[in-house]
Parts: structure tokens; sequence; C-alpha cells
């Protein structure tokens, strides 16, 4: 279970949600994709209804409904489901403070739903807004691991090591077995020092948990979303496909070599 978290925007969150989803279902995983920003950016991309009338994450946060109640099929591909989020979801971070275990509500219904399961999800990405939030707390207490997508461009690292104290707080606090697993870095462009410059930066800094694949800045990439797909669905050949689909098959390697840390 994976929690997608920048707290700048702009780093290609949803992008990078959808895109490693929909790369890790078309290679036989069963995939989860909860929306967790009330944009509902990720549920446009996957083909999946968000319109307010639908029942979405914010029942589940705040009112207690069951993760099978919500679940879609995406359009995207047999073996993908999503989580919509609706525009409820925005006051959802005021109304969640005077309810009881606050924190931990969207992981107790994540572990209910995945017990009651004939064949759980091998895959869980978390899709989170572009704040420190309680929304953003549930994903990191539901989630064992987290992912962080870096823009490959000044101020890359701006407001990073405010983002790994938090993890450090919330592992403390709320959840042990959380744990930074996999940078991605995005938005890459070859033709500037300064993205070069970027990546060995991170990679330096963070040498295990940086993939080696990098996603370039890709005009396709864009422009899948407004079409509600993935970029592999949109433009199977593009760059940006390519990239994704390799971040990916790197993800399940990663996953696969070690057993005794969970998905």
């Amino acid at each position: 279970m994976l929690t997608i978290s920048n707290q700048k925007g702009g780093v290609g969150k949803t992008t990078t949600a959808v895109n490693l989803a929909a790369g890790l279902a078309r290679a036989g995983a069963r995939v989860l994709v909860i929306d967790l920003d009330p944009q509902g950016n990720a549920s446009t991309a996957l083909g999946v209804d968000h319109r307010s009338e639908r029942k979405s994450v914010y029942e589940v946060l705040v009112a207690d409904a069951s993760l099978a109640e919500v679940v879609q099929p995406s359009t995207e591909h047999e073996l993908l489901d999503c989580v919509p989020a609706t525009i409820h979801l925005a006051g959802a971070e005021i109304e969640l403070v005077s309810l009881v275990a606050r924190e931990q509500r969207l992981r107790r219904a994540l572990d209910s739903h995945l017990a009651s399961m004939e064949r759980p999800y091998d895959y869980v990405f978390i899709d989170c807004p572009p704040s420190l939030g309680l929304l953003t707390i549930n994903a990191f207490v539901a989630a064992r691991e987290v992912l962080i997508p870096i823009q490959c461009e000044y101020y890359a690292l701006e407001g990073l090591s405010q983002l790994l104290s938090n993890i450090e707080l919330i592992e403390k606090h709320l959840n042990p077995e959380l744990r930074l697993s996999t940078i991605l870095l995005t938005m890459y462009d070859s033709r500037t020092n300064l993205a070069q410059q970027v990546a060995q930066e991170v990679r330096d800094h963070f040498p295990a948990q940086t993939l080696a694949t990098i996603i370039p800045r890709s005009v396709r990439v864009s422009e899948a979303p407004s079409y509600g797909q993935s970029v592999i669905s949109y433009d199977f050949g593009s760059s940006g496909s390519l990239s994704y689909r390799e971040a990916a098959a790197e993800i399940a390697r990663r996953g696969a070599a070690k057993p005794e840390e969970s998905n």
C-alpha cells in the first residue's frame, strides 16, 4: 500500500498514481486507487464518475460507509478499481476533527475491505491533496509505504525535509510500519543542466529509494487525463507511457525482491 505524497502542488502526484496503477494492472496485478484529493483528478483520469451525488471516499471517512459501497471499476483496465473523490471531500477536514479515531478511519475501512476480499488487491495507491491535513494523515496511517514524486526543477527539494519529518512523526505516533520506500523523478527535461543537477542531488540523498526510471516532461502525459485515460491508454508508444510502464515494472521487481515487506 503506497501513499503518493508531496506537499508541493504540480509535481505529478495524481499523474504518477494513475499511470503506475495502469502500468501494474496491465502487467496482471489487481490495483486499487483511492482518490483523497477533493479535486478528484485521479477519478477523472481513471474514467470514474465522481459527480457530487455519487457515494465516494467522503462517505467512508465521515459516515462510516464501507469501501465495498463506493469502489468503482475503472474504464482504464479490468484489474483496476477506484474509490472516487467528490467535491464533498473539501469539507471533510473540518468534519473529521470531531470524530473518534479521526486519523484511523481510512485504515480501518481499507483493512476491513481487504480482509473481506477473495483475492485482495496487489497494490493500493492513495492519491493525497497537496497539504498536510487530516486527509493526508489518514492516507499516511492507512499506507505502509510513501512514494514521493519529485519534479526535476528549481525548488524541487524545497519542503521535502518538512515532508520527511512529517512522515517520521506519523511513523512514531500513529503508524510504526510507515516508511519512505520510493522516490520518482518526474517532469525531467534532459536539455537542461538544472534537471540533471536536481536528479543527481536526489540520487545522492536517497540512493536506495530513487527509481532508476525517470519520467520525462511530456505533452502526452498532460493531455491524457482530459480524455479520462492514463497516458498508457492514450498513447501507448509515447515516451511518457514507456517511462511509466518501466517505473511500474521497477516497483513490481522491488516488491518481489523484498517479500518480507508489504506492498
